[in-house]
């Protein structure tokens, strides 16, 4: 049984004429009883009881014709559906992204998408790197904004930026008269930083073990908000990607370029190698390449 046939069936059964269905259907005559004979085969029976000057439905044909009707709405229900979706006037897209961008980056990209796309509905996973990579490897979500991972495997990665870490100190240290700062100099504040196994903290500590400095928390939390309202509070210092650097100024406290060493790590969008993505998943990343584009290569409070 075809969509083919079944319109076929259901114009001369409403018409209860094959020249009346042809001419609605755009189809000859022998198309048309070539249709309604390829139905009647397939289902084992005649349909229509067709003679010189009538056309009648059979028993089995005027139960078929309902069902036919329900079949041909729900099949042109369908195409429209996935027609819309094709051309992004319907659809939904989930993503996952790591705090620092979800809260600094993602409010941009969406109001971009949706200005653009008011129709597709978007669900945010707002997570740790970590959960971001295992969001993505589940297939849970269709895109992650998150750091480079350490191994590619399953993963495809498309960068945004090089994003560098820089200092964060209190409003009134003396260390926020400057512009820069060394970690030397940082590191003889008490220091408040995430706790593990959060890949900022990995980064810090990788980086500093590289340079051969100490790495001696005295404060640990869990969000970074938490570290930029402990920071201005005056309880210590930290070192946070440049992505935040807005964030962390909004909360009082002050962001300063950090050098020896200098602590970077790439952001990009994260997808799985072996999965098919959604007209609107990629969307969302064309729009998120040209945002970022626009902007430049580094977050605007790198430091740079």
């Amino acid at each position: 049984m075809t969509i083919r046939q079944l319109r076929a069936f259901i114009c001369v059964a409403q018409t209860l004429s094959f020249a009346r269905a042809g001419e609605l259907l755009h189809l000859s005559q022998p198309a048309l009883s070539l249709a309604i004979r390829g139905l009647e085969e397939s289902l084992g029976g005649r349909l229509l009881s067709r003679t010189t000057r009538s056309v009648r439905l059979t028993p089995e044909g005027a139960t078929l014709l309902p069902l036919a009707l329900r079949l041909l709405a729900e099949w042109e229900g369908t195409t429209d559906r996935l027609r819309q979706r094709f051309t992004l006037q319907q659809g939904h897209v989930t993503v996952a992204a790591m705090p620092s961008f979800a809260a600094n980056r993602l409010p941009e990209l969406l109001t971009r998408f949706r200005e653009a796309h008011p129709q597709i509905d978007v669900t945010i996973h707002d997570v740790i790197n970590e959960q971001v990579l295992e969001l993505v490897t589940s297939g849970r979500v269709e895109i992650g904004f998150c750091f480079e991972p350490e191994t590619m495997q399953p993963y495809g990665f498309t960068s945004l930026f090089d994003d560098r870490f820089v200092a964060v100190v209190a409003a009134s240290s003396p260390l926020a008269q400057k512009t820069s700062v060394s970690w030397k100099t940082l590191s003889a504040e008490p220091f408040i930083t995430l706790q593990r196994p959060s890949t900022v903290r990995h980064l810090l500590e990788q980086s500093l073990a590289a340079a051969g400095h100490d790495f001696a928390p005295a404060l640990e939390c869990h969000q970074l908000s938490t570290v930029g309202s402990l920071v201005a509070a005056g309880l210590g210092v930290s070192a946070v990607p440049a992505l935040c650097g807005d964030q962390m100024q909004r909360m009082g406290a002050r962001c300063l370029r950090l050098s020896g060493p200098i602590v970077r790590r790439r952001v990009g969008l994260l997808t799985r190698r072996d999965a098919e993505l959604s007209t609107a998943a990629h969307e969302l990343m064309r729009v998120a390449l040209g945002a970022i584009a626009e902007r430049g290569s580094m977050p605007a409070s790198s430091g740079r």
